[in-house]
């Protein structure tokens, strides 16, 4: 009998480059039942990571212990931890070898509140929940140990495929967060993607001038047809 749940994410819809991936996971959810407790969170916000052609890549510099999972193939969770304080989690993607990933940025709790609440005590609103990389692991019940998680298959974390695009027009990008030097100019690196006027996304610091692309851009249009893809895929694969 089929499933009243929404199909999942197969790993063949994350093979492409995390520039045309990012975009396309707008509206998708990320699933936890980390600790026994289910929390969803429908994807916002994200940015694009393109390994040792990025400075703005943890991967730049090559291979590395740490870094050794973005290699791997398309599907995993690369978590890190930063400032000495926080968790943040990326989804690998693109070819085995290519250390592309996407930094999960923010998204709305739209079940697990009270679950993702206890986490996130200092939340002052529902919009605050998962506003920023790290409040978005917390509110998931992410951290160091889900470094390497396999997203696709049986598992506590997984990815599920939005309804439908994200409307047309919804999808902005520009220069990523808190990125220093050349990987934080917006002109060469507009790989920062959000949806416009929700409430969830979280709140631009500049290293460099904000730049946002219109709707009608190329590399919008090709985020609308990924993000088809994702969600034909997924029933294809779910029936």
């Amino acid at each position: 009998m089929p499933s009243d749940e929404p199909p999942r994410v197969p790993r063949s819809a994350l093979e492409g480059w995390s520039t045309q991936i990012a975009p396309a996971l707008l509206g998708v959810r990320l699933v936890s039942e980390l600790g026994g407790e289910r929390v969803v969170v429908r994807l916002t916000e994200v940015e694009a990571y393109m390994g040792e052609a990025d400075p703005g890549s943890h991967a730049y510099r090559g291979r590395t212990p740490r870094t050794q999972v973005m290699f791997g193939p398309p599907g995993f969770l690369y978590v890190y931890f930063t400032y000495g304080m926080h968790w943040c989690a990326n989804v690998v993607c693109g070819p085995a070898g290519s250390a592309s990933a996407v930094l999960l940025r923010a998204g709305e709790v739209v079940e697990g509140v009270d679950a993702a609440r206890a986490r996130r005590p200092s939340a002052r609103k529902a919009e605050d929940l998962a506003r920023g990389p790290a409040r978005l692991t917390s509110a998931l019940g992410i951290d160091g140990g889900q470094n390497g998680a396999d997203l696709i298959g049986p598992g506590s974390l997984w990815l599920e495929a939005p309804s439908q695009p994200s409307p047309e027009g919804t999808v902005r990008c520009g220069p990523r967060v808190g990125i220093r030097g050349e990987g934080g100019s917006g002109e060469r690196f507009p790989w920062r993607f959000w949806l416009a006027g929700d409430a969830t996304v979280s709140t631009y610091r500049a290293g460099a001038s904000r730049r946002r692309v219109r709707a009608g851009d190329d590399i919008v249009r090709a985020a609308a047809a990924r993000t088809s893809r994702i969600r034909s895929t997924t029933e294809r694969d779910a029936t």
